[in-house]
């Protein structure tokens, strides 16, 4: 049985890293499983969170040529997140460097521990060329990251 809960941590987080505004992300997010609820449930699990992200790249897509930009939120930073910061900036600028599918596929992978076989049908690609793009993109931002003067991954 699929944990829509975590499915939709998941999605928000994929919505998030596309639009990088919470309350957009949040509402798409919303938007998709309402989409989803309404027209393909129930489905297998694989090909559920599959369709999920579709849904979700193509209400994404939508939001952005909607928008000519996006806002971003204002934060106050307290002296003791300092180190924390830094290394989040150092970790931003090390993705800002590589391309926005190897950013979008570390992402799936890493972040949201989206399946292999899902990402290669997500993407109409073979298991093993997902692995090759996967190993790619990790040298990719292991090479990001050393240009950035950060050599420890922890």
């Amino acid at each position: 049985m699929l944990d829509m809960e975590q499915q939709y941590d998941n999605i928000y987080r994929y919505c998030y890293f596309k639009l990088r505004h919470a309350q957009t992300a949040e509402d798409i997010t919303q938007e998709t499983f309402l989409r989803y609820w309404d027209r393909y449930h129930p489905m297998p699990n694989a090909l559920a969170i599959r369709y999920l992200y579709i849904i979700a790249k193509n209400l994404c897509i939508d939001e952005y040529r909607r928008q000519n930009s996006v806002p971003l939120e204002e934060t106050i930073l307290q002296p003791s997140e300092e180190e924390q910061i830094l290394t989040r900036l150092t970790v931003q600028t090390a993705l800002s460097k590589l391309s926005a599918q190897d950013q979008e596929l570390l992402l799936l992978r890493y972040v949201n521990e989206v399946p292999i076989g899902t990402i290669a049908k997500l993407y109409g690609i073979s298991r093993f060329a997902v692995y090759r793009k996967l190993r790619t993109a990790s040298n990719h931002f292991q090479s990001a990251l050393s240009q950035e003067g950060f050599h420890e991954i922890s």
